[in-house]
């Protein structure tokens, strides 16, 4: 395969891994913050909280694998 190819792969596969991670915020911030505004439940803050920081977490995690997977690109 040649190089251009393997640039073209590479990026694609830090796109998906960027795309995984803006999925993630979405499914674990915005949507429970969303469910508090509509339906005005009162869930616990603590259990909140945790589910939203490990969701921030996993999105950052994502998105450093996508910057590290572009730093694979060749010149």
């Amino acid at each position: 395969m040649n190089k251009a190819a393997r640039n073209e792969r590479t990026k694609l596969l830090a796109n998906a891994l960027d795309r995984a991670s803006t999925a993630c915020v979405t499914v674990g911030v915005l949507a429970p913050m969303a469910a508090v505004l509509y339906t005005g439940s009162q869930p616990s803050p603590w259990l909140l909280g945790l589910g939203v920081l490990a969701w921030l977490v996993v999105a950052r995690a994502l998105h450093g694998m996508a910057a590290a997977t572009l730093a694979r690109i060749e010149e």
